[in-house]
């Protein structure tokens, strides 16, 4: 792993885990109601997606340990640059179903550099 790779990690896992906290107790109505919500998590979903573009220059033999590396990125560019077309129903499904999986990855990448 190259020594970028874990700060860039680290921000990842932690944007990560505050997107899913700040959707943590609330259901998919409240998130679509709820504007300063779905700024906070956009927010963290660019921050994943920009420290994980970082990570690809860097270190691409360690982002692609990371399944779907090139969506979240992706999505980091829509949410930055095609703002007016966000589905924030696909945003919620990023929460709820893709980011705790991605947490898991994230910090089974960072205990290797612990291990070490």
């Amino acid at each position: 792993m190259q020594p970028e790779a874990p700060a860039l990690l680290w921000d990842a896992c932690e944007a990560s885990k505050r997107a899913v906290s700040i959707a943590s107790g609330r259901e998919v109505g409240d998130y679509l109601g709820e504007w300063i919500l779905q700024a906070a998590v956009e927010r963290q979903l660019e921050i994943i997606g920009e420290a994980l573009k970082h990570l690809r220059a860097a270190d691409p033999e360690t982002a692609e340990r990371i399944p779907d590396v090139h969506a979240i990125i992706a999505t980091r560019n829509i949410l930055v640059h095609a703002y007016a077309q966000v589905d924030q129903e696909k945003v919620w499904e990023i929460i709820t179903g893709d980011l705790p999986t991605l947490i898991s990855v994230l910090e089974a990448l960072l205990s290797e550099v612990e291990a070490q």
